[in-house]
């Protein structure tokens, strides 16, 4: 019975078929026929065990309906925490990696060289040569500053935002061995660099931060509405002129080609490493055929609008594609093997998502 039912559910038409099942157990079981749903009604020349019998497995089937529907929504419950926990352990690791990788990249290629790149480790780097303090310890003074500030000035949630890593760099600066990898000071600040704009990007894309510099160009773009990028730039120039009075031009000159370098690998990662190319073309009389040609041979969706030429006054159709950088050349090869002035307009994007056009 419990498995007739259970059947049913998946087949989708379950009430209509236990009733059915059901019916048709109580005729077998009580040799009548049961025209209505009211049954028990009807069931008056039944004796008294008849009765309790039909009772019985038609509670049964109730049961095994809200069994049924009670493991069901278990059973989906637990695939979404699972899915949930799967994705804020994903996050967590992400994030410890990407601050590894900042730990690594100025303990072992910086800061042996005495390269003060900017931000709060650049800082730390400074006070390590001027004072002989710990890096870790300055780093984490200076963090818990800059969290107070952001508890004053902005608000909780961004103070929550940057608590973790505020509190688990320091600690990764500990416990990561303070060594010089490479002998070489110029090829030390390329590899740091781009160590340190990677694990910058990883905590960027996870929605986190490593605290430090960054809360005085939040606070300032909230008072006095100045770009946040433009007084970063500002703040890590000054801890980049350190370098000249504690180490001397060499030092200052690799400290502002790192800033240079992680930027770049920073943006690049951030907005995914696989460039595409968005290409407009208008043709006045062939662009079906050009845009036949091009579904067909390079296989690329594309995007037809309306348009008015500006200068004719005149409705005309535009094309849009999506590409690669590496077909790019064969695009322009079909385009013009159809129409030599077939008017075209290329720009570069950074990320593509989902859709064919």
């Amino acid at each position: 019975m419990i498995f007739l039912i259970m059947m049913t559910k998946k087949d989708g038409n379950f009430t209509h078929f236990k009733i059915s099942i059901t019916f048709t157990y109580l005729k077998r079981m009580t040799r009548i026929e049961l025209a209505t749903p009211a049954w028990e009604a009807e069931v008056l020349p039944l004796n008294y065990i008849r009765k309790t019998q039909i009772l019985l497995y038609t509670k049964i089937s109730i049961f095994a309906e809200f069994f049924y529907f009670f493991c069901n929504n278990i059973i989906v419950m637990i695939k979404i925490r699972k899915n949930l926990y799967l994705k804020k352990a994903g996050r967590f690791l992400s994030i410890l990696v990407g601050l590894e990788l900042i730990a690594v990249s100025v303990s072992m290629f910086f800061a042996p060289h005495k390269i003060a790149a900017g931000g709060a480790t650049g800082i730390a780097i400074l006070v390590k040569e001027l004072l002989n303090v710990q890096m870790p310890l300055t780093l984490l003074v200076f963090n818990i500053f800059m969290w107070i500030l952001t508890m004053i000035f902005l608000d909780k949630a961004q103070a929550a935002k940057i608590t973790f890593g505020s509190i688990v760099l320091p600690i990764f600066l500990a416990i990561t061995p303070n060594t010089q990898v490479i002998q070489d000071a110029l090829l030390s600040d390329i590899i740091g660099s781009i160590l340190f704009g990677l694990g910058l990007s990883i905590i960027y894309r996870m929605g986190s931060s490593a605290g430090g510099t960054t809360v005085p160009p939040m606070i300032l773009n909230k008072y006095f509405h100045i770009r946040n990028a433009n007084s970063l730039f500002v703040i890590d120039g000054i801890v980049c002129l350190g370098n000249i009075l504690v180490s001397g031009w060499e030092q200052f000159f690799l400290a502002i080609l790192s800033v240079g370098i992680s930027t770049i690998v920073l943006n690049y990662v951030q907005t995914g490493l696989d460039k595409k190319l968005v290409v407009y073309i208008m043709s006045e009389n062939k662009l079906e055929e050009i845009k036949a040609k091009l579904t067909a041979q390079m296989a690329i969706g594309s995007t037809v609008f309306d348009v008015r030429g500006g200068h004719s006054n005149q409705p005309k159709e535009m094309l849009m594609l999506v590409a690669d950088t590496q077909s790019y050349g064969s695009i322009l090869d079909i385009i013009y093997d159809i129409d030599q002035n077939a008017f075209i307009l290329t720009d570069s994007i950074a990320e593509v998502h989902n859709g064919s056009f």
